[in-house]
């Protein structure tokens, strides 16, 4: 009887996708480039977030913003209006995920020469984005206080990838049953070295102080290439 052969195609993928991020993370790092790829669930607040940031960080750094999305191209419209950098849209055709070949083409399509920083709005997912290195400098979490403060332990791989969390509709905590103090300890069990911040983004709360972090961030990157 023949031996039968099982192959580990998911395994295989994963390698081959983060050995061509790991290219894009050195060649953005030799052009001084910070490469922020952020993640969340559908809702979380990304691009009313990004949109806040932006229009703080403009003024200082030549930025540029990737929005993925299976389809649509709402959010790079949204970005577009109300900051004026340039933004381009990846539609993924169903892929729930952004590899990082998607990742290469959307940059080289976006055209990142002159830019500090480049923005990627990944899918909406809390699964399938952890699971595919993009080749950014850094992964952002949103955790929104409507999704309560248990989604750490049931997406573990999310948080476990996620260089910054971002617990985000601090204005909504007296509505919905959500523990920030355990929101932490839940992201820090999964990720202890994760730095973690609280924000409103509807009340413009501590998005100064993000913004003060992410602008370190990129001029260590602009340093590093010096």
């Amino acid at each position: 009887m023949d031996t039968i052969k099982i192959v580990k195609i998911k395994e295989d993928i994963t390698s081959r996708n983060n050995a061509r991020a790991k290219f894009i993370r050195e060649n953005l790092q030799k052009q001084g480039i910070f490469y922020l790829n952020v993640m969340s669930s559908p809702g979380s607040g990304k691009t009313t977030l990004l949109t806040k940031l932006i229009n703080i960080l403009r003024n200082d750094f030549k930025i540029g913003v990737i929005e993925a999305d299976i389809d649509s191209k709402v959010d790079a419209e949204t970005i577009h209006n109300a900051t004026g950098v340039k933004v381009i849209q990846m539609h993924t055709m169903g892929a729930c995920h952004v590899t990082c070949q998607m990742s290469n083409d959307a940059l080289n399509s976006l055209g990142i020469e002159g830019l500090d920083l480049v923005i990627l709005e990944n899918i909406g997912n809390l699964v399938c984005p952890a699971e595919f290195d993009t080749g950014a400098t850094k992964n952002l979490v949103l955790l929104s206080v409507p999704e309560g403060d248990d989604k750490p332990n049931k997406y573990p791989a999310m948080f476990k990838v996620a260089d910054d969390v971002v617990i985000t509709k601090t204005d909504a905590l007296e509505v919905f049953d959500f523990d920030i103090n355990r929101a932490k300890e839940n992201i820090l069990r999964r990720n202890p070295n994760a730095k973690i911040f609280t924000v409103s983004a509807l009340q413009d709360e501590n998005i100064d102080k993000l913004a003060f972090y992410l602008r370190q961030e990129i001029l260590n990157a602009k340093k590093s290439a010096e």
